[in-house]
């Protein structure tokens, strides 16, 4: 897969010279449909150049050309995910490979079409899991569709031995007792590690694991400061309480992934994760809904796309729920505030529910691109205003 970024498709919402081609394809991640797939992107490039044809548009070689080169691109093909997204303006080409169920779509606007893969855009549902073992230390960032391994900053040890290595005593301090206590004492003061074929007791270890989840968790401080993103702690029972008791982080989740996960692969750790956080990320579109509910029928809120749509192209929406699964096809004016709305789409038509969203995260408003079933009201869109 090659995810578009934020920045990416932020980038993408920004006017571009005209025509602005997007095309949206269903596909085989398995790639064992791989031949179908090329076809029907070659049956869309026919359609994409009949269509610019309509438009005026004479010669097309240059504009699609870029698209005709991913036929010949075996190693493109050998590596699908659930979707493909190919944006091409006279002075920009973009394809991306994307692990959503999308809808087939062509079309030529005087900007891109983004509604398709809005989740990747406003799907703030990022979060983290910390894999803990005595061996090592691995931080990872995911969301629904994938998960990548952070590097650690320097300060965090990656095992036990690395945390205590300034614990362990050099060969000229064997010599050197705390008057207090007997025990032996290593560099700054702390009680040295006990190695070198001595047993280590229980109470021995805790402390030394402690000692180990408080370097690992001020390590991670300066990284972790500004989140918000739950954090997942996955690793063998003894420790998980043992790093609970080092924590700052606020944002640690109760529950956690119980196992030795040191070679565990980071796809499956996100699938236990996601389990954990759904609920809590959804907390906050569960609250959205609740605020729209209780400001329906009343001015802060609107389920008509003529009220909407007006509302977020001058940045008035605070929060959107638009049908992800439909079009409204049609125009917008927004000169005159004129909205035009058609059951079909016609020469000239956009998705108003595309610009509606485009318009509110122009303006720093919140979408919830979700299924038609779920947007609240009766209608495929629904906003609650700032003022």
């Amino acid at each position: 897969m090659n995810i578009p970024t934020k920045s990416e498709l932020r980038y993408l919402m920004e006017p571009h010279e005209s025509p602005c081609i997007t095309i949206v394809l269903s596909t085989d991640r398995t790639g064992m449909e791989s031949q179908s797939d090329q076809l029907k992107l070659r049956n869309v490039i026919r359609e994409t150049e009949q269509r610019l044809h309509e438009r005026g548009l004479r010669s097309t070689g240059d504009m699609l050309e870029p698209i005709e080169a991913l036929l010949e691109t075996e190693a493109f093909w050998q590596h699908l995910s659930d979707g493909l997204a190919i944006f091409r303006s006279p002075r920009l080409f973009r394809s991306y490979r994307v692990p959503l169920q999308v809808k087939d779509r062509v079309v030529i606007s005087d900007h891109f079409f983004l509604k398709s893969l809005l989740p990747l855009l406003v799907d703030d549902r990022r979060f983290y899991v910390l894999a803990l073992s005595q061996n090592a230390v691995r931080l990872m960032e995911g969301t629904h569709y994938s998960i990548q391994e952070i590097a650690l900053p320097e300060a965090v040890p990656h095992s036990l031995a690395e945390a205590l290595k300034y614990d362990d005593i050099e060969e000229n301090d064997v010599r050197h007792h705390s008057s207090s206590s007997g025990a032996v004492v290593g560099k700054g003061g702390r009680r040295a590690a006990i190695f070198h074929g001595q047993g280590v007791g229980t109470d021995d270890l805790k402390d030394q694991l402690l000692r180990y989840f408080q370097q690992v968790n001020r390590g991670l401080h300066e990284l972790l400061r500004n989140e918000m993103a739950p954090l997942v702690l996955a690793g063998v029972d003894y420790l998980i309480p043992i790093y609970r008791q080092a924590n700052t982080y606020p944002h640690l989740v109760d529950q956690e992934i119980s196992g030795n996960h040191d070679k565990q692969k980071a796809e499956t750790l996100r699938e236990q994760a996601w389990a954990i956080v759904e609920p809590i990320l959804l907390k906050q579109e569960h609250e959205a809904v609740a605020r729209y509910q209780d400001m329906a029928g009343t001015w802060l809120a609107s389920d008509a796309i003529e009220e909407v749509l007006p509302a977020a192209s001058y940045g008035r929406v605070e929060s959107l729920f638009v049908a992800l699964d439909q079009e409204q096809w049609g125009s917008f004016d927004p000169a005159t505030n004129t909205v035009a709305l058609h059951i079909e789409a016609e020469a000239g038509d956009v998705d108003l529910l595309d610009v509606a969203a485009t318009q509110t995260l122009i303006h720093g408003g919140k979408v919830y691109a979700i299924a038609r079933a779920e947007v609240p009201g009766e209608s495929l869109v629904a906003a609650v205003f700032r003022y």
